[in-house]
């Protein structure tokens, strides 16, 4: 399976927006999940963003925390998710990137989830509550196991931290596109062009908007503003948990399929 790095610099020596599902492992199920990653992957996912379940998402809104509140109550650990990107990811085009927060791989030792997670074919991962302060200490080991680390920049990130940011971000940066948590929203705030811009300004990597992206419409904006990557998560997360496991397959294959077809 190819690197993130290695997917961006093909999508752009193609001229092409990359498209980012995430989805909450375990949530309807497990096998839902296994089942959902060949789903974006064959309907234009250009990389897959997998969120391990936890208690106390705090960048996330009410969509993916209940996600994460389903999936937990249903016992979903890492061991299980990482046991299904190990048996899903070979079948993959798409570059899996793990979603987590910093508590957990602190407490399982950073050098033994971060070779876990690369043993399983995960290759990239976001941690967002990770303090920049604090990065060196997940890069040297993450690459050491070829996983890379996505950092994001906030709507209130001051102009020199970006550039620290976009200094250690690996495989992209993640722009967040709106001060608060995840979730849909029905307009895209103009200020994500600006930070677009003063991106352009410090570094030549490539950067990934999500954060409140739901609809086909904002995700062709986002394009046209120069983003690279458009990341598209509640709206995925709603999708799979309404009606049968069958019916969400569904839903999110046909709502991948327009995405893509926003960003041709």
């Amino acid at each position: 399976m190819k690197s993130v790095s290695q997917q961006f610099k093909m999508l752009r020596d193609r001229n092409q927006c990359a498209l980012i599902p995430f989805i909450t492992a375990g949530d309807p199920d497990l096998e839902t999940t296994a089942k959902a990653l060949p789903v974006l992957d064959q309907a234009g996912a250009d990389l897959i963003e997998l969120g391990v379940p936890y208690s106390d998402p705090l960048a996330d809104g009410p969509v993916i925390q209940a996600a994460a509140t389903r999936a937990l109550q249903r016992e979903v650990k890492l061991e299980s998710v990482l046991e299904v990107v190990k048996t899903v990811s070979p079948k993959l085009q798409a570059p899996i990137i793990l979603f987590t927060y910093y508590n957990p791989i602190l407490n399982r030792g950073i050098e033994t989830f971060l070779e876990e997670i690369a043993t399983a074919g995960v290759r990239g991962l976001v941690v967002p509550d990770l303090p920049l302060e604090e990065v060196e200490t997940l890069l040297q080991p993450a690459a050491a196991v070829g996983v890379e680390i996505t950092l994001l920049v906030a709507p209130t990130t001051p102009k020199e931290r970006i550039r620290a940011i976009a200094t250690h971000s690996q495989g992209f940066i993640y722009l967040v596109s709106v001060t608060g948590v995840t979730g849909m929203r029905s307009s895209l705030q103009t200020r994500v062009n600006t930070l677009l811009e003063e991106l352009r300004s410090v570094t030549d990597k490539p950067v990934g908007v999500g954060f409140g992206v739901s609809q086909p419409e904002q995700a062709h904006q986002l394009m046209s503003w120069g983003a690279d990557a458009v990341i598209v998560g509640s709206a995925f997360v709603n999708r799979l948990a309404e009606g049968t496991p069958a019916e969400g397959l569904a839903e999110i294959g046909n709502f991948c399929s327009q995405l893509k077809a926003s960003l041709i």
